[in-house]
């Protein structure tokens, strides 16, 4: 469905699409050399004795760093089309990597530090990285991994920045060119590698624009971890390129740290995962917001939060609905011209730039309309990709099912694909079931999602024993901290369920929708 937009709004979508989509855009240039060098780009703050400890970097600082580190990587090897790991928190120096990285034209490779061991090989693996920049923490991930050379910051990699001089290179690598690879779950096989063109960049600072209303004056805080795709397209990527301030906290989630920030650096525009609100509207202590805009994503909206929020935030929660494939591109606009009247349980109206519809049940993005529309399939995966078309190759299916109503307003129904939202992550059951039946007794497992009343779902495991085992309290453990080590550490199933045996239909397919219902 197309809306009608103010003319300023659809020229806005065709300037950055002139910008970032053109033969030869640099995204170096783009992102940090051509802002103010004065200008703050990222504020960290550290926790240390419960005391919010905040430090500014500049665009300028920013500039000389990842040249520094570009000289060091192009040293070391890395060049245009490289594809290099990055596996760190909420630090400066994440930022710092992926811009050296765009200096020398290599793809940057998101990994969240949630991720056991064997996750991250499989997706460098997947990936053909030759190096990854990491933290110590994380640095024994990475370690025993065949043919990954590791950088890690708080030893070689000051070193590498002060012991530099700036490079003078520039690669270009044109609208069409890689620069981020950022790995999607899904329910039948291994994660699907997602290559991220310069252009995307166009559709992510629209959505700073027109969904979120991220204006130069504010103090703009995304809470959202950048080892996932809304974290680094509008935490890192997208205020790089608009040349605005995030705030990046280096520390575990934590509700009253949350409000505390909130307060103390009089956050004005705030986006977030529901949890966040959820947890925020627990302890009714928390206060002094200055909040302008606030919005949320990763999973629907619940009307508890909505109902909130004004009067203990200042502001409405909007929700936004979006994809790794494509960025965001339904919402409930924050953006003057583009809001509405927030409708219950509404995720909103398609964005400027998509033209949307319901297409077998699914919303729908159609290839021929959307200017802002970048995904053009995922990596080695003809089939997979395929299977997200229409057979006219005109529609793009996300495979979240809604409704929309005669103004073009979309309502969620479900998800199509058994993926799992919980607390703004997305995690897939094969993940979990792969890790799961490697047990020597486990014989046959299924793992769906169940409602949360905090985190929105949480996983939980059906799991079929063998004959000689049976169920217990310390199996149930022994198997949470299999996914712990084997997959992720916020993947573990809630609850293990030892059944007979699995649901499935008389071709064997398991049918998660019988284990939903309890």
């Amino acid at each position: 469905m197309v809306i009608s937009v103010p003319a300023d709004v659809a020229d806005i979508v065709d300037r950055e699409l002139s910008i970032f989509g053109a033969p030869d855009a640099n995204a170096a240039y783009l992102l940090v050399d051509r802002h103010d060098p004065h200008a703050i780009a990222f504020t960290q703050v550290d926790v240390e004795d419960s005391v919010l400890r905040p430090v500014d970097v500049t665009y300028g600082e920013l500039a000389d760093k990842s040249r520094r580190l570009a000289t060091a990587l192009a040293a070391r090897g890395v060049g245009e089309g490289d594809r290099v790991g990055v596996l760190m928190g909420k630090r400066v120096e994440l930022a710092v990597s992926f811009l050296a990285l765009m200096r020398l034209g290599a793809v940057y490779i998101p990994l969240f530090t949630a991720f056991a061991e064997p996750a991250i090989e499989m997706r460098l693996t997947s990936a053909a990285a030759r190096l990854v920049l990491t933290e110590s923490s994380q640095a024994a991930k990475v370690a025993g991994i065949e043919g990954i050379e590791v950088i890690v910051v708080e030893n070689e990699f000051d070193a590498l920045i002060s012991d530099n001089d700036p490079t003078d290179r520039e690669v270009a690598v044109g609208g069409d060119g890689m620069i981020i690879l950022i790995f999607t779950s899904g329910t039948t096989g291994p994660p699907k590698g997602v290559p991220v063109p310069l252009r995307a960049v166009a559709s992510i600072v629209c959505y700073l624009d027109f969904g979120l209303d991220v204006q130069a004056g504010d103090v703009f805080w995304n809470a959202a971890d950048p080892g996932w795709a809304y974290g680094l397209y509008y935490g890192i990527v997208g205020v790089l390129a608009r040349g605005y301030r995030n705030i990046l906290l280096h520390s575990g989630f934590n509700a009253e740290v949350t409000a505390r920030l909130l307060a103390d650096l009089a956050v004005t525009n705030f986006a977030a995962a529901p949890t966040v609100y959820r947890s925020l509207k627990s302890d009714s202590a928390f206060g002094g917001y200055q909040l302008r805009r606030a919005s949320s994503a990763g999973e629907p909206l619940t009307p508890d939060v909505i109902e909130w929020a004004p009067p203990a935030l200042g502001s409405q929660v909007r929700d936004h609905y979006g994809q790794t494939e494509q960025g965001m591109f339904v919402n409930n606009h924050w953006r003057d011209g583009l809001r509405q009247e927030i409708l219950p349980g509404s995720m909103g109206i398609a964005m400027p730039g998509f033209t949307t519809a319901i297409i077998d049940d699914q919303i729908a993005v159609d290839t021929t309309a959307s200017p802002l529309m970048w995904f053009l399939g995922y990596l080695d995966a003809a089939d997979k990709t395929a299977s997200r078309y229409t057979a006219d190759g005109r529609w793009y299916l996300t495979g979240d099912t809604a409704r929309v109503d005669d103004e073009g307003h979309y309502f969620f129904t479900a998800r199509d694909d058994d993926i799992i939202l919980m607390a703004g992550y997305r995690i897939g059951p094969f993940d979990v079931e792969s890790v799961l039946i490697t047990h020597p007794s486990v014989v046959d497992v299924a793992v769906v999602g169940r409602r949360d009343e905090l985190r929105g779902e949480v996983v939980e495991a059906f799991v079929v024993l063998d004959d000689a085992t049976d169920p217990s309290d310390a199996l149930e453990a022994e198997l949470q901290d299999l996914v712990k080590t084997g997959f992720a550490a916020h993947a573990y199933p809630r609850r293990v369920h030892f059944v007979d045996a699995l649901p499935k239909t008389p071709s064997g397919k398991i049918q998660r929708f019988l284990l939903r219902r309890g």
